[in-house]
């Protein structure tokens, strides 16, 4: 295969295409990748005080006109709290903060955090007005988009590489990856990491023809021994429901964001909704999703 690799949003970002594609519409579609998430990441990074996300978290209070690609991603978080009965929560920033991610992820391993902070409410997303593009924060609320971002992106950046001329092309953010296009029959295989591997072993593979991939893990970014930046809206705290990792499939890499968080928190009970690859802190997998030689069905 044809590959470009890059850094973005805090993660390595690969695109992927056939090998015997056209090397120039490999090289636009490379070249507008990178802008689609260089685009995203200045407009929805927490880290960034100029970012679009930086300056409505800043506005909390009042009605804030936000930019039209802004109040759809906001409009997807909100409904996926509302369908998810608030497992998946954008207002947990606070939660976030207070378990110690309060800065860029290399940072935070810098400075070694080894405790909590009092745990933070969350819940909050009922109390976010979005009204077309003006959006109202109440005054102690912030927003955290990152990980439906981040999907939301890959979506985007998938669709954009194909309409390069690619046939079909495969766009993965630090495991969370968007198939577009034609692929080739039998799909593409995608392993599964062994969260419990240092050296990012197999758990399995997947053949992917369509869709979307996306694992949500509690040993990607920790700091600390239970201190993780997945949080349990129920508690305000890291998540720790005995599941280590979770990956879902969906048509869209946004949807599988909401999902695999989703199974990390309800565990086997999620797969009676979606498919989904489920891994136990003692080393147990549950899975529905079809190894790779079978097809991936909605």
């Amino acid at each position: 295969m044809r590959r470009h690799d890059f850094r973005s949003m805090g993660t390595d970002v690969l695109l992927l295409a056939d090998a015997t594609c056209d090397p120039d519409a490999f090289a636009r579609a490379a070249a507008r990748v990178m802008q689609v998430f260089a685009r995203e990441d200045a407009r929805s990074s927490r880290f960034r005080g100029d970012s679009e996300l930086s300056l409505v978290n800043a506005s909390a209070g009042r009605w804030t006109q936000v930019s039209p690609t802004f109040a759809d991603v906001a409009r997807l978080a909100l409904d996926a709290a509302a369908r998810t009965e608030g497992r998946f929560d954008p207002t947990i920033l606070p939660a976030l903060l207070a378990a110690g991610y309060d800065r860029d992820f290399d940072d935070v391993i810098a400075g070694a955090r080894r405790r909590l902070h009092p745990a933070r409410p969350c819940g909050r997303w009922r109390d976010v007005h979005l009204a077309g593009r003006w959006l109202r924060l109440p005054d102690d609320v912030m927003l955290d988009l990152g990980g439906l971002v981040k999907g939301w992106t890959v979506d985007v950046a998938a669709l954009e590489a194909v309409a390069c001329g690619l046939p079909w092309a495969l766009v993965n953010a630090g495991g969370d990856l968007r198939i577009a296009g034609e692929p080739p029959t039998g799909g593409v295989a995608v392993a599964i990491e062994d969260p419990s591997s240092a050296s990012r072993a197999e758990l399995g593979r997947v053949a992917l023809d369509g869709g979307a991939l996306a694992t949500s893990s509690v040993t990607r970014r920790s700091w600390g021994p239970a201190l993780h930046h997945l949080i349990d809206p129920r508690t305000g705290r890291p998540a720790d429901t005995g599941v280590v990792q979770a990956t879902a499939w969906a048509p869209t890499c946004a949807e599988a964001e909401v999902r695999s968080k989703v199974a990390l928190l309800d565990d086997e009970r999620a797969l009676a909704s979606f498919t989904a690859t489920i891994v136990h802190d003692d080393g147990t997998v549950v899975t529905n999703l079809p190894p790779a030689g079978a097809e991936v069905a909605a």
